[in-house]
């Protein structure tokens, strides 16, 4: 009798365990490392797309959209119409809208209570003024990606805090749909923030559009927003052309947990930004073994209620070499840990969590307690989710009015206060060897203005 070979059953991957402890200095240092430090494999093809939309324009973005967005777009089709906002308008669920309508809200007030006064003036010597005034950036992009889904949060974080900023130019770009099309309610979400100008127009060769500009896409000042390694290099590549923003790239997060919480609570938010895709960075970082140990055996739970898709993502970054649990050989060593990584995302699991706000000190957002994970923070509370990646939250803020807005210093002097300041600036310039600048501030000046 011949046996029938039956089919394998799928193995259910099980997340990684890092012990801190048995760790080598190389073997943690790769625990640091993310998908997009090194772009250098890009770079060839992106320079040449970047030369295409350069030399050819809208024929460039409709042939790269036919390429790898597969969306059936012509030259003469970049922009979309006010058909395409009214179509898109009709076509939205009630309840999306509804929910991003909420958002919207929360958004706008967050970055209108952040927007600083127009112009500050201090006395910093007797009868010497000096300060700040805060103008908008002239023109913006709004960079949307579709990548592996729509994404219209991405738009609110986006063109909100630029239209609260003043900026008199918003556009937006995002990559077409296989049918040729806008996501719907990217388009309505441009709509709610005031942007009127959106083009289909992503990866690369969007970057490239809005940094020389094209036909129909107007060349801006800066582009904001996340995107894959294509965008990542294209904006690399075109940095001293247009102001690039937040270096924001695949999503990270570190879910931080004591002794206290409940490991399958730590398990379940593991898994917001690992389902990004297979190039997302995820680590639950905790020095209580039970938290650990709780939140592995939890996790292939969840992704049973979850679609392959997802499960695919998350379970590539939770197995794979940067991502998984993080088993910290104390409290020190696990803030040591977050501190060194300084991701993204960071939300702080704790009956107690602001009794280690004060230590943690590089991240692009921290979301305290347990009843802020960081699906709230990626779509409702206000702050911005356009975060630093990469490492970058050592040096680099969250996306922001500030984004949008530049200080121009202003200073006067009045004739009470000119004398004294004139007596050491004419010393250090002397010291440096500029006769104009002493010279300016010597009694050629004084004789000067009492000739008036």
């Amino acid at each position: 009798m011949t046996e029938v070979p039956m089919n394998p059953v799928p193995m259910i991957p099980v997340p990684n365990l890092h012990d801190l402890a048995t760790m080598t200095a190389a073997q943690r240092a790769r625990l640091l490392q993310r998908t997009e430090t090194d772009l250098s494999g890009y770079e060839d093809k992106v320079r040449q797309i970047i030369d295409a939309v350069r030399a050819e324009g809208d024929e460039a973005l409709a042939r790269f959209a036919r390429d790898f967005d597969k969306a059936p777009v012509q030259a003469n089709e970049i922009a979309a119409t006010e058909a395409d906002f009214d179509a898109a308008e009709k076509a939205l669920a009630p309840d999306v809208r509804e929910a991003m309508e909420y958002a919207a809200v929360s958004i706008r007030k967050f970055h209108e209570d952040q927007k600083p006064e127009e112009m500050w003036l201090h006395e910093i010597r007797p009868g010497a003024f000096a300060g700040d005034r805060i103008t908008a950036i002239p023109s913006a992009a709004c960079y949307v990606p579709r990548g592996k889904g729509a994404f219209p949060s991405v738009a609110l974080m986006t063109s909100i805090p630029a239209k609260v900023a003043g900026v008199k130019q918003v556009i937006m770009i995002t990559p077409p749909g296989p049918n040729g099309k806008i996501d719907d309610a990217t388009l309505v979400a441009a709509r709610m923030a005031g942007v009127d100008k959106v083009f289909k127009a992503g990866g690369a060769q969007g970057v490239a559009a809005v940094a020389y500009g094209t036909q129909t896409v107007p060349k801006v000042a800066k582009i904001i927003g996340p995107g894959s390694p294509w965008v990542g290099a294209a904006k690399r590549m075109v940095a001293h052309l247009i102001d690039t923003g937040t270096p924001a790239g695949p999503s990270e997060l570190i879910v931080f947990a004591d002794e206290t919480v409940d490991g399958r609570l730590a398990g379940l938010d593991l898994l917001i930004e690992s389902e990004h895709g297979p190039d997302s960075s995820a680590f639950l970082v905790t020095w209580s073994r039970r938290v650990a140990e709780e939140a592995r055996a939890a996790i292939p739970e969840f992704w049973k209620k979850m679609g392959a898709q997802r499960v695919s993502y998350s379970s590539t970054v939770l197995s794979g070499p940067i991502g998984g649990i993080v088993l910290a050989r104390d409290e020190e060593d696990a803030i040591a840990f977050v501190n060194e990584y300084a991701p993204e995302h960071l939300e702080v699991l704790s009956k107690e969590p602001f009794l280690y706000l004060g230590r943690l000190e590089h991240a692009g957002e921290i979301l305290l307690g347990e009843h802020t994970p960081t699906t709230l923070g990626n779509f409702v509370i206000g702050p911005n989710h356009v975060l630093p990646t990469g490492g970058w939250a050592r040096t680099a803020s969250p996306v922001s009015v500030f984004d949008f807005m530049k200080r121009t210093t202003i200073a006067h002097v009045t004739s009470r206060g000119y004398p004294e300041l004139a007596k050491h600036a004419r010393v250090l310039a002397t010291y440096e060897g500029f006769e104009a600048h002493a010279n300016a501030v010597s009694e050629m000046r004084d004789a000067i203005l009492k000739a008036k």
